[in-house]
């Protein structure tokens, strides 16, 4: 059974499971029913944690200062210039280990200030998760309709490959899957 509200979700590859709302820890105390989605369709790749949260910034350093001194994250770096990406990286690890990634344009052709001349504040630039095939993702990706930005994966900020999905494709979210040995 699918309720009315969720009739839009109950896509062939996905089945909803429903349980009570009182199984699942909530903060709405009022909620019906708890809804989790579960993939069915078969893939050779799968993902893992959220690897981090990037946010562009107009000035690194005023970031860099603020994440370590007002909030007091664990660790930030140093800047890194990674000119392949057209982009300074600064990460930043808060306590419970998450990780921000700070980015700054890099060279004429950077990318990020395209996006800083459109938020001149800066803003969330991307989210990035793990996976443990990306070239199994890359393949598989596109034959379920998500676009890549690239055809191939290149080396990230971490060392690791990545790619890019288009936000379009996932829900007005520019995604990077970033291969890691974390399975």
């Amino acid at each position: 059974m699918v309720l009315p509200m969720f009739r839009s979700l109950a896509v062939p590859h996905t089945r909803a499971i429903f349980s009570s709302a009182r199984a699942l820890p909530c903060s709405a105390p009022n909620q019906m029913n708890a809804v989790r989605l579960q993939s069915t369709s078969a893939k050779s790749w799968q993902t893992g944690k959220l690897n981090h949260v990037a946010i562009a910034v107009p000035d690194l350093e005023q970031a860099s200062q603020f994440w370590r001194d007002t909030m007091g994250a664990k660790s930030v770096s140093e800047p890194v210039p990674q000119p392949e990406h057209g982009v300074y990286t600064v990460f930043v690890v808060l306590g419970d280990g998450a990780k921000i990634e700070l980015i700054h344009p890099y060279g004429d052709k950077s990318p990020i200030a395209n996006f800083l001349a459109k938020n001149p504040s800066g803003g969330i630039h991307h989210i990035c998760v793990e996976t443990d095939k990306i070239d199994n993702a890359i393949k598989e990706l596109p034959e379920n309709g998500i676009r890549l930005l690239a055809k191939e994966s290149k080396i990230g900020a971490h060392g690791n490959p990545v790619v890019f999905m288009h936000p379009k494709d996932t829900n007005g979210v520019l995604t990077e899957l970033e291969e890691t040995k974390n399975f």
